[in-house]
């Protein structure tokens, strides 16, 4: 005992006198737990802090000052860094989720949670450099809030930074002879560089999952080193043990069934038979596409008419524009299921091939009604005699998020709820429901498709989904759990996530910057609000800035870059070139640097 503690004595003295960078590598070269290693760095800090304390009568009173301000704030910094990474969004959550119910379910909240935080990304810049300055210019407003707008998004919310109509087009100035704040410029430089960042985020996440799961799958998911190179001993507690160990069996569960998947070998009539039962079902799937989208139509034209005739702006004739989005939200909700009905008729093989083809024709179903929402609102609406048709487009879109929020909830109780309580008091042969994850992934990319639509419309509906998106995971969540069933055959969905990504990139998010692009090079702003009124189009308040810019001589780089970069197709195409040759590298390089590390497992099992 008194060996080992003159040990550690010896141990604590000689890290407090190394520099930080190395006393942290020496530290977590050390073969112990986390707890002990935790022990023994505040033994050293307090060392240090004892040791500081005994020469302080040496020290001059500057460096007293410092060593008392850098040995609390290093420590203060090592306890956050310490609990930061403990603390984890949704860490402790998504490993649950994963051990009781295996990666395909796992991908979805993995999803969800991304979507989540592009959504806090899109709330913060919007807030930070369109909305902050518009509080500086804003007018009372002089509406009566009575509640009824949380449903509708109109009446006292139309006068709110919530909507495009709001906000100036005049320069911002805190003092007569202060610094300016151009809305105009803030307004759509905000939003297409948020644009950017999405793209870039959207590229390079994509980027990574296909290098992943496609390029090089066995670099991440080798079987015999996930069985013996995959543990980790610093787990101590034992709830923590219990969790990876299942968590562990449920990958290696997912692979075994992969390798041991059988073939199975059809007479040519029961092939016959399947190709028309495809055929048939891909025939009704499409026709109820088209007929939602016939529908979603007209009724778009009836409703615009409805609201034009009563040139209102009370909450009852607003609120009866509330029926576009709930005929459009129960679209959405039961075809999928019909769709999903079609998946059982057809009988797939796998898991996978029904996910990925109710998938394929959930996101058929869901882009053509978005394609005639974006033709009704730009080609419609647009054109129509309203005072501020910008702001009626948001108010939609408001309606629309609101009411499919409503309904995802409503479709965790009735389709999950429900349904355990039929299968298991009413009719036991129908047992607990397993979670649909085609109709759930589509109902995310959907509402952020519409979010990414509403940017420019209202600048904080990334705000609402940003809410609704947090509740949607907890109750998600805790319908997983209460009222479905592990999937019954296990299966491996290394490349689901890709999918997802891709999905979102294409069709949404390019058919989302289409939209913006004609809405802010073709369509003309409305005369009496929003910050581009009494412009030919958006994107005029940037060519009138360029021209200001040419009559002063230290502006000439910003207008040559703008001639013969931002308005040059060559400039975009190489750009796009060298973005997609300097991913492809650089993933490249992770990969080499992946295939050595396999080569150096299979050394050590060998």
């Amino acid at each position: 005992i008194f060996h080992g503690f003159y040990t550690e004595e010896k141990l604590v003295g000689n890290l407090a006198s190394m520099s930080t960078s190395e006393r942290i590598k020496e530290i977590q070269k050390m073969p112990e737990n986390m707890k002990k290693k935790r022990d023994i760095r505040n033994k050293v800090l307090k060392e240090i802090t004892k040791n500081s304390r005994h020469h302080r009568t040496q020290l001059s009173c500057s460096a007293q000052c410092l060593q008392g301000v850098v040995v609390p704030l290093r420590r203060l910094g090592n306890n956050l860094s310490e609990y930061c990474h403990q603390l984890h969004f949704f860490h402790k959550t998504l490993k649950v989720i994963g051990a009781e119910f295996g990666t395909s379910v796992l991908s979805y909240f993995i999803f969800l949670k991304w979507l989540l935080t592009l959504n806090i990304i899109s709330f913060l810049i919007n807030f930070s450099f369109i909305t902050i300055p518009q509080f500086l210019a804003a007018e009372p407003n002089n509406l009566v809030f009575t509640g009824l707008e949380l449903l509708t998004g109109a009446g006292y919310f139309q006068q709110t930074v919530l909507y495009y109509g709001f906000y100036t087009n005049a320069t911002i100035r805190k003092a007569e002879n202060g610094p300016s704040y151009n809305m105009q410029l803030a307004y759509i430089f905000t939003v297409g560089i948020y644009f950017v960042i999405c793209f870039l985020i959207l590229l390079f996440s994509m980027a990574k999952s296909f290098c992943r799961n496609f390029i090089n799958p066995q670099t991440y998911s080798g079987n015999a080193s996930k069985l013996l190179c995959t543990w980790d001993f610093n787990i101590t507690n034992e709830k923590a043990v219990k969790l990876k160990q299942k968590n562990l069996s449920t990958q290696i569960k997912e692979e075994l069934t992969e390798v041991n998947q059988e073939v199975l070998n059809f007479s040519v009539s029961e092939r016959l038979l399947r190709v028309l039962i495809h055929l048939a079902s891909w025939a009704a799937s499409l026709g109820a596409a088209v007929a939602a989208c016939a529908a979603v139509y007209f009724l778009s034209i009836n409703n615009l008419k409805l609201f034009m005739e009563g040139q209102k702006n009370d909450l009852e004739s607003q609120a009866a524009m509330l029926v576009l989005p709930v005929v459009v939200s129960l679209l959405n909700t039961f075809i999928p299921f019909f769709y999903s009905w079609l998946g059982h008729l057809e009988r797939f093989q796998t898991p996978g091939q029904q996910i990925y083809v109710t998938i394929t024709r959930n996101i058929i179903l869901k882009i053509s009604v978005v394609g005639i929402l974006c033709y009704y609102w730009l080609s419609i609406v647009a054109a129509a005699e309203s005072q501020c048709w910008e702001t009626l487009v948001g108010q939609d879109l408001y309606r629309l998020l609101l009411v499919d929020f409503i309904f995802c909830l409503l479709g965790s109780f009735f389709g999950e709820f429900l349904y355990r309580i039929i299968g298991t008091a009413v009719c036991g042969s129908l047992g607990l429901p397993e979670f649909d994850i085609g109709r759930n992934v589509l109902d995310l990319i959907y509402a952020q498709t519409l979010t990414w639509i509403g940017i420019l419309f209202s600048p904080l509906l990334p705000a609402i989904q940003m809410i609704a998106f947090s509740v949607v995971f907890f109750v998600k969540k805790v319908s997983l759990m209460l009222n479905c069933q592990p999937p019954r055959k296990v299966w491996r969905t290394a490349q689901m996530t890709t999918s997802f990504m891709f999905l979102l990139f294409f069709p949404s998010f390019l058919g989302v910057l289409a939209v913006i692009g004609i809405t802010v090079w073709r369509l003309k702003p409305s005369e009496g609000c929003g910050p581009f009124r009494g412009l030919s189009s958006m994107y005029a308040a940037v060519s009138e800035w360029i021209k200001v810019l040419e009559s002063y001589t230290a502006s000439k780089w910003v207008v040559w870059i703008y001639h013969n970069l931002i308005t040059s197709e060559l400039f975009f195409f190489v750009l796009s070139t060298l973005v997609l040759i300097i991913t492809y590298l650089y993933w490249q390089i992770i990969e080499g640097r992946k295939t050595m590390t396999k080569l150096l497992q299979k050394q050590i099992l060998n």
